[in-house]
């Protein structure tokens, strides 16, 4: 495990040192002076973080009631930051909230419906929010046509997009419309002969979830008010990070182009390759932005404190909470 903690770390500041060595060799680095503003902007910049926990725990703490205390879904929410820090983006650290939410006590089936609900959520954000940010801002400001970066960006932005727009169907299906129809096809998939041993187990998860889909599907628009405030709260607190950084370090930035750039980067980076998409979200923060941050040492500052903030904190955090779920469960999960 620590190696998966490392890897990300050294790609991570590996890209970054690689793409402003320059600035470190003429000693630029060194020269840069810090103001009261830039540290009230990392301040506001890690309050930011909290409100993006606050909103995932709050969320846990929701649609896994009564069972889950907010302790719990604090512990839950960490975790699943730390998985999404050592795996693949493309991957995400989603999927594993089942484990813990299982080991926090929340049955098996209970948990693999709260998982997708909250997967769900997620994609509807974007599927809702992105076509306002477009509606509101001007393309050429997101997407510049002269630039060939920008195209590619916009390209892969379009694909990404149009994918979550299809899993978001599938997924509304599955969880409010028919869900035996998922619980159908794991029974199914858990029939082939390399899969076969565990069936019994597939069997029971998939009635367990079609039984928790009931809750769902019974839910109060209260309940649904406060999930899916929970999670716009989450993602704008997560955008408001890098706004709090330019307001720090860039005063007079657009705050509005600030924040709506967020909403590609994000999309584009859900197709990432590398652990927590290290190294190629450092490399993007700086193309993309680079043209309202200027400095490449100012540049290098921001992209860092982004990253300190919103991603290498959990690789620590999650390193230190781990081992508890691999010793005996708080909770009984039967």
């Amino acid at each position: 495990m620590l190696k998966r903690v490392i890897l990300p770390l050294l790609l991570g500041i590996g890209v970054t040192f690689f793409m402003f060595k320059k600035e470190f060799t003429d000693g630029t680095f060194l020269d840069f002076e810090w103001t009261p503003r830039m540290i009230v902007g990392l301040l506001i910049a890690c309050v930011f973080m909290c409100g993006r926990d606050f909103g995932l725990a709050w969320r846990f703490h929701t649609i896994a009631s009564p069972t889950l205390s907010w302790r719990r879904a604090i512990k839950v929410d960490l975790m699943c930051a730390f998985t999404s820090a050592v795996t693949p983006s493309a991957m995400g650290g989603s999927a594993f909230a089942i484990f813990y939410l299982n080991r926090e006590g929340v049955k098996l089936g209970k948990a693999t419906t709260m998982t997708l609900t909250t997967l769900f959520l997620d994609e509807l954000f974007f599927v809702i929010f992105c076509p306002i940010i477009i509606l509101f801002t001007p393309l050429q400001d997101l997407f510049d046509a002269s630039n060939n970066f920008l195209i590619g960006v916009e390209v892969i932005f379009w694909l990404v997009y149009a994918g979550i727009v299809v899993w978001t169907a599938i997924l509304f299906v599955g969880i409010l419309v028919k869900p035996h129809i998922v619980a159908k096809f794991i029974n199914r998939l858990f029939q082939l002969k390399w899969l076969r041993r565990w069936s019994k187990g597939a069997r029971e998860m998939g009635n367990n979830m079609i039984e928790a889909s009931q809750t769902v599907k019974n839910a109060t628009l209260k309940w649904w008010l406060n999930v899916f405030g929970a999670t716009v709260l989450s993602w704008f607190s997560r955008y408001l990070i890098v706004n709090a950084l330019f307001w720090g370090f860039i005063p007079g930035t657009s705050a509005w182009l600030v924040f709506s750039r967020q909403f590609v980067v994000w999309v584009v980076l859900m197709i990432s390759p590398t652990p927590g998409g290290s190294g190629i979200s450092e490399w993007l923060f700086t193309e993309y932005y680079g043209d309202l941050i200027g400095a490449p040492t100012v540049a290098l500052i921001l992209a860092l404190s982004w990253r300190l903030i919103s991603y290498y904190v959990y690789l620590i955090i999650g390193s230190v909470l781990l081992p508890s779920y691999f010793g005996k469960r708080s909770v009984p999960s039967t």
